[in-house]
């Protein structure tokens, strides 16, 4: 038997008063969500525009594990970039780790501040694989001799990492005679007037001084075909023959990829404001962006020196 129960007209309009605010509830969770996935996308499609730099990090003296997240910082901060910060493991010390290489596969500008790693084949090849995709690439000072694999070992090659990647000398001593002028000396850097109109040394100033102790990397690199920017001459060297070398260049790499390489890097270099114009511009110029034309002040940069 089916029972059919009258509703009192009064218990209907409330209940349609009470359905018609459940229904105007739901609608504007609704269009809130729709709001929030909406500004989600654009943050997302934001974010992927912007360039992702990896800096990869691992050297015994430099500090270059603390100096480049300081850099990375500022990128983010004020420049428009994404960046991700790989470290030797479980220390700079570490010489056959480096974490989140596969971080390369979506790098559009990889970052190096390597020194004698011995890392492992897996590892190397995300590096071999960035490389062959012709991206750009940027080297600070120790990454002339990056790597230092035992001869006859099956990667020996990649102790000429500098050579292939950044037209620099192909590792510590051997053919080059790569060398520097002693830890007590330091560098005066300059300017070298044909390159004064390149953006990347947009507010670097004429001349500045540098705590790093000159490398030699004349008379054979870099090589033909790279563009000299700055010049270092000598303060005190510890040799008699020293010489004025070039101490950042630009030019194509073996690979095809275009590339920013300087020989400066010391802990006290960072701290400098002249060095702070070239990192950054030298990043946006490699990454195919025009140098900021606001810029957007020093870097609080003080990190020690291993001896």
């Amino acid at each position: 038997m089916i029972v059919i129960n009258m509703i009192n007209p009064v218990n209907l309009i409330t209940l349609m008063k009470s359905f018609k605010s459940i229904t105007t509830y739901f609608l504007l969770c609704f269009l809130l969500q729709s709001v929030f996935n909406s500004c989600a996308q654009i943050r997302t499609s934001a974010n992927a525009k912007k360039p992702l730099i990896v800096f990869v990090t691992g050297d015994h003296e430099y500090s270059g594990e603390a100096t480049l997240p300081l850099i990375a910082a500022e990128l983010e901060k004020n420049y428009g970039f994404r960046t991700k910060v790989l470290k030797a493991f479980p220390d700079y010390n570490s010489e056959e780790n480096i974490p989140g290489l596969e971080a390369l596969k979506e790098a559009d500008v990889a970052v190096f501040f390597l020194r004698w790693r011995r890392l492992p084949a897996n590892q190397v090849q995300y590096i071999e694989d960035y490389l062959k995709t012709g991206k750009p690439v940027i080297g600070f000072r120790t990454t002339t001799h990056a790597f230092n694999y035992p001869k006859g070992h099956e990667l020996e090659k990649w102790n000429s990492f500098g050579e292939l990647a950044f037209n620099a000398p192909p590792g510590w001593g051997g053919k080059a005679n790569h060398t520097h002028y002693g830890h007590k000396s330091s560098t005066d850097v300059s300017i070298i007037p044909a390159a004064a109109k390149n953006p990347i040394l947009t507010g670097v100033g004429n001349n500045f001084h540098a705590k790093s102790w000159l490398y030699k990397v004349l008379p054979d690199y870099p090589t033909k075909g790279s563009t000299w920017l700055l010049m270092g001459h000598p303060i005190n060297p510890d040799k008699k023959d020293a010489t004025d070398n070039p101490v950042a260049w630009t030019g194509k790499n073996t690979y095809g990829g275009r590339f920013f390489m300087t020989t400066l890097g010391h802990p006290e270099d960072f701290a400098l404001e002249p060095f702070q114009h070239l990192v950054i511009n030298a990043i946006h110029w490699a990454a195919g962006k025009p140098v900021p034309k606001k810029w957007a002040g020093k870097i609080e940069i003080n990190v020690p020196y291993r001896q």
